[in-house]
């Protein structure tokens, strides 16, 4: 306030603070001290110059106390105090502070009029104050007016109660609400809601804040992106969950388990009758007639009668309906959206209504199920009540699904076909029948791998040789799948070639040994196989062993004193596998006590991949002397070893396992006869009595004459050469064998007598009266051996 001089009588705190002159310095002064003037003249604001004109308005440069001008909105009018004395009255404002108190009033008023977020502004009442266009837009009021009126006399309940409430909260306690999503008025799109406390510059709430946000169309894009995502984890799910299947069935219950209750109310897989049988696909023209068979069936819940319906547990082949004909000839997916199209054209009794209208299905996906251009069968998965039915969206996504599961379903039908195909290759490899012989009893057991169509090389054979002796063999080629099938069925040749030769076991295996380059399936994949090579002589009880890198075999013969067993690995050198060139090989011969039991296997018995064989071996060995007891049925050993040691393998489906088991014993005494006599001229005349004896005593008088005449040739051609004993033995079996044995090494050889000859027609009768003759080497000599022929 300045006088009539145009002295400062008056100067208010805020001055103070606005141009750091304090009061007490500042009245008395004169304004032209005050004011930083631009160019000459007076300051504009003098006590003449607002009394003339009866007030003034204007800037004022005002001058800073560190020098500083400051502009200021000024307005001056004369007054007079209580004694008349005239006066100015200024009322400064700072020209910053109030533009920017214009533009936050502008701001606001922008914000109410172009903003697209609804605003509203409550009062402590939390009535209305002001809203603008876009809040009344949102709410749907149209011009009506809002100010006094509260949510709840606007929006419809529940929701205002719910906003009401949040209000009053935000109010009383000061915490915000942040992006609240409610549901429109109008009941059809979303809202995101946020509510603020506004305070005064004391800090006194003077009401509620809110905005409004249409989110309709990003709550859409969000479900659009769940539902997406939802999709891909059903692929992805239905993916991994059939990824390492190779069975048909289970891989149609599984597809129908993972799309229910997720994507349908049920779903069945329905194959051609003749896939699921294990046969070829049918011909692209019989496509719309041929017979389906349900695999794979599931439902949100199982009752009775759901089960009944959906045909549960039933493997019947049954026609298709005109609607699943239709897919399967044109391999087009149909989409059926309401029930009626389901069962037009259908009795009211057939099967496929009853269905649908028992279990109140309203849309269903019918899908082919194709794999590289064939037709498999059909994917339906349907959806019942009230659940919103499938749309082209949906059968996009079924579509996918199934064809995904096609191919995992033509998979595991081409993996069936080639296992089938391997095992029977390999089956076809291995005996198909076992010998009997007298004295001796035989069982297996082959166990496949597990593990795909790579097939072993485990094998085994049981090989009956000259004199009622046995041969067993079994054996492992390196490697798996066709070629290790092949070169096992070479080896198993070539043994029973040479089993024939009647060569010792060792030998025997040096000769397959030496095979190695012809038996190589190629120059620069040789021949690598383990083998076990065991011939038994009932008549002897003596067995002799011959090994190529294989496991031992272990005998299992009764405890003396005790009614036990004992399980032993034969001890005996192991020796380099086949394949190895330069190897020589051992044999053992053992004499083995009656009811013994030989039992030949390969690593997949006992082998496992955190343990050492030895482990395994202990294992075995100890199965066999609780179960070796002589009563015991082999069949019934194997499978037990089989059952026991199978689980125990934890790689086990990787390896094939071959198991052979004889259980060893003597001829009858009824069945043998054998004598020993010098190397004298006159025994062939007490050779050929105890001879013709023995037969008439086993009503084999028949052979008696023919019999005689060839004892008589070889028990004379050994005493010639021989200057040791001579063996004579007689076994009878399913022919009658005469076997004779003298300690010359060098066999005899059939050649051709002329007629001046004296000698030399031996061989040659024997060799034309026998069924069959031989000859072979012992440890201390040569035996010559015939057969003749018993039955009719």
């Amino acid at each position: 306030m300045l006088d009539d001089a145009d002295r400062v009588v008056l100067w208010s705190p805020t001055l103070t603070e606005i141009l750091g002159r304090p009061q007490e310095r500042t009245v008395g002064t004169r304004l032209a001290e005050l004011v930083a003037t631009v160019g000459a003249g007076a300051p504009p604001l003098t006590y003449r110059s607002v009394l003339a004109d009866g007030g003034w308005r204007g800037v004022l440069r005002m001058r800073h106390e560190d020098g500083t001008p400051v502009p200021m909105e000024c307005r001056a009018r004369p007054l007079r105090d209580a004694d008349g004395n005239p006066l100015i009255l200024a009322i400064l404002v700072e020209v910053g502070g109030m533009l920017q108190v214009e533009q936050n009033l502008a701001a606001l008023d922008g914000l109410f009029t172009a903003s697209p977020l609804g605003i509203a502004i409550f009062d402590t009442a939390l009535r209305y104050v002001r809203v603008n266009d876009a809040l009344r837009d949102l709410h749907a009021v149209g011009d009506r007016e809002l100010a006094g009126q509260t949510v709840l006399d606007v929006l419809p309940s529940p929701a205002a109660q719910e906003i009401y409430r949040l209000q009053q909260e935000v109010l009383d306690t000061g915490r915000p609400v942040i992006d609240l999503v409610t549901s429109s008025p109008d009941g059809e799109g979303a809202q995101s809601l946020s509510l603020g406390r506004l305070l005064g510059r004391e800090g006194r709430p003077l009401g509620v804040s809110c905005t409004v946000m249409d989110i309709s169309e990003r709550r859409e894009a969000l479900a659009k992106i769940e539902r997406a995502r939802q999709r891909l984890a059903l692929l992805n799910d239905v993916g991994n969950s059939l990824g390492d299947l190779l069975d048909i069935r289970r891989i149609s219950e599984t597809l129908a388990q993972q799309l229910v209750p997720r994507f349908g109310d049920f779903s069945s897989v329905q194959l051609l009758a003749g896939l699921a049988s294990g046969g070829d696909p049918a011909p692209a023209e019989t496509l719309g007639e041929a017979e389906l068979v349900q695999l794979g069936v599931a439902a949100k819940r199982h009752t009775e009668d759901v089960d009944r319906l959906l045909r549960v547990g039933s493997s019947d082949a049954f026609p298709p309906t005109p609607v699943l004909a239709s897919v399967l000839a044109r391999g087009t997916p149909h989409l059926a959206e309401e029930q009626s199209t389901l069962i037009e054209g259908l009795p009211d009794d057939s099967a496929m209504v009853e269905s649908v209208v028992g279990l109140d299905i309203r849309s269903m996906l019918t899908l082919p199920l194709r794999a590289r251009g064939t037709t498999l069968g059909l994917l339906l998965i349907s959806r019942a009540g009230r659940r919103t039915p499938f749309d082209r969206e949906d059968l996009a996504l079924a579509t996918e699904v199934a064809a995904r599961a096609a191919i995992s379903l033509d998979n595991a039908r081409l993996y069936a076909r080639e296992r089938e195909g391997a095992l029977m290759l390999q089956r076809s490899l291995l005996p198909q029948w076992l010998p009997e012989l007298p004295g001796v009893t035989v069982s297996h057991r082959y166990v496949p791998s597990a593990s795909g169509a790579e097939i072993g090389g485990d094998w085994f054979d049981v090989i009956p040789l000259a004199g009622g002796r046995m041969a067993f063999v079994i054996g492992d080629v390196t490697g798996h799948g066709l070629r290790a099938a092949a070169t096992m069925g070479q080896l198993r040749t070539a043994v029973r070639t040479l089993a024939t030769l009647d060569l010792a076991p060792s030998e025997l295996l040096r000769r397959i040994n030496d095979l190695g380059e012809d038996i190589a399936q190629h120059p620069d994949d040789p021949m690598m196989a383990t083998c076990a090579y065991a011939v038994y002589d009932p008549a002897t009880r003596i067995c002799t062993v011959a090994k190529a890198g294989h496991l031992p075999p272990v005998l299992v013969t009764r405890e003396e004193g005790s009614d036990g067993w004992r399980a032993r690995p034969l001890d005996l050198p192991s020796g380099m596998p086949l394949g190895v060139s330069g190897t020589s090989f051992e044999e053992r011969r053992v004499e083995l006590p009656e009811d013994t039991l030989l039992v030949l296997y390969t690593d997949g018995l006992i082998e496992t991949r955190d343990e050492d064989l030895s482990v395994g071996l202990d294992r075995l060995c100890t199965l066999l002397e609780r179960i070796g007891g002589s009563d015991v049925p082999l069949g019934l050993v194997c499978d037990h070893l089989i059952g026991a040691l199978r689980p125990n393998v934890k790689d086990h489906d990787s390896d094939d396992v071959a198991l052979l088991i004889a259980r060893l014993g003597g001829l009858p005494a009824d069945r043998l006869a054998s004598w020993t006599f010098p190397a004298e001229r006159r025994v062939v005349r007490e050779a050929r009595a105890l001879v013709v004896a023995t037969l008439r005593g086993w009503g084999l008088e028949g052979l008696a004459e023919q019999a005689e005449l060839l004892v008589s040739e070889l028990v004379t051609n050994a005493i010639r050469h021989a200057r040791g004993p001579v063996e004579l033995r007689v076994v009878r079996g399913s022919t009658l064998l005469v076997e004779v044995t003298d300690p010359v090494l060098d066999p005899p050889r059939e050649r051709t007598a002329t007629p001046e000859d004296e000698g030399g027609r031996g061989l040659s009768m024997v060799s034309r009266e026998a069924r069959r003759w031989g000859t072979r080497r012992g440890p201390a000599g040569k035996t010559v051996w015939f057969e003749l022929t018993t039955g009719p």
